[in-house]
């Protein structure tokens, strides 16, 4: 039977609670010790006075809180660039920059793993069977760079987020395999998944249901991002009542589809995030209500 641990990725923390000593009291509060840090609120490439200020910060808020940081994760201001697909090399040097930069702030924190969206491809790109073979080839090689960029400053794995778009590396199950044989030929750490339950959304068939993506990838999927959807969208809704009626999410088919595909440990993070026009009390009840329901068959540690 898998060890499943509820945890907290920090998207709902961003703007409103940007320092580490709130999000880490908040996150106290709910009793949830495990979360995975945004880069949405620190840019990784920020100053360097910055970047070690912010560190000292995120490790003196987590010891005094008790809270763990189980990995570093890009946000919504990463998802909105093609990163390490752009389709001009220059920019693609750059997104390799701004990951060596967000393994840099990793390692700094004492923390492990890091990754989320990795790769998008442009409009003709994707459309040139020539020049996406092309994109996918350079993806792969500047992968393995930071892989080993990432084991040469004391990480343990870097987590590919497969995606709901058919542009953004990977979206179906079959890319998904290939991505996890390509992205680890050679030294350096290990790539392996960061499942989001949402992300299904766009595909057909036995592909559009996340409780089959557990089944089959929860093994290489040591974090697993959560949220309440109806299946239509990308939705990251709330596990609040109102929300739980709408949405195709079970918390407990996911436990049961983790423990059937063989797993042995999994993190489950809530991935919450709510409309910036929400108001700041509505955002923290529904955070305390999903915790409170989420509990009730997820255990925080």
């Amino acid at each position: 039977m898998a060890r499943v641990v509820l945890g907290l990725n920090l998207s709902w923390a961003v703007k409103r609670w940007p320092l580490p000593e709130d999000w880490a009291e908040i996150s106290a509060k709910l009793d949830v010790k495990y979360v995975q840090f945004s880069f949405d609120l620190l840019d990784p490439r920020s100053t360097q006075d910055a970047v070690e200020y912010m560190a000292w910060l995120v490790v003196d808020a987590i010891k005094r809180y008790g809270v763990a940081i189980h990995s570093t994760f890009t946000g919504l201001g990463a998802y909105s660039f093609n990163l390490l697909s752009h389709p001009d090399p220059v920019m693609r040097q750059d997104a390799l920059d701004w990951y060596m930069k967000a393994v840099d702030f990793t390692a700094k924190i004492g923390v492990k793993a890091t990754g989320g969206h990795i790769a998008a491809k442009s409009v003709k790109d994707y459309g040139d069977p020539s020049r996406r073979s092309y994109i996918d080839s350079a993806l792969f090689d500047l992968v393995n760079a930071l892989r080993r960029y990432a084991q040469a400053k004391g990480l343990e794995m870097i987590l590919w987020e497969p995606m709901p778009v058919p542009r953004e590396t990977p979206w179906t199950m079959a890319e998904t395999d290939e991505v996890l044989k390509k992205a680890n030929v050679g030294p350096g750490v290990a790539v392996k998944l960061n499942i989001d339950v949402g992300h299904q959304c766009t595909l057909r068939g036995i592909e559009a249901d996340p409780y089959e993506w557990l089944k089959r990838f929860a093994p290489q999927s040591p974090s697993i991002h959560i949220q309440q959807t109806d299946g239509k969208a990308d939705r990251h809704w709330p596990f609040t009542e109102e929300y739980n009626r709408m949405g195709i999410i079970k918390p407990e088919k996911l436990v049961e589809s983790i423990d059937a595909s063989g797993a042995k440990e999994v993190y489950l993070l809530l991935e919450y995030i709510p409309p910036f026009e929400a108001p700041d009390n509505e955002v923290l009840t529904n955070l305390e209500k999903s915790i409170k329901y989420l509990k009730q068959y997820i255990p925080t540690a």
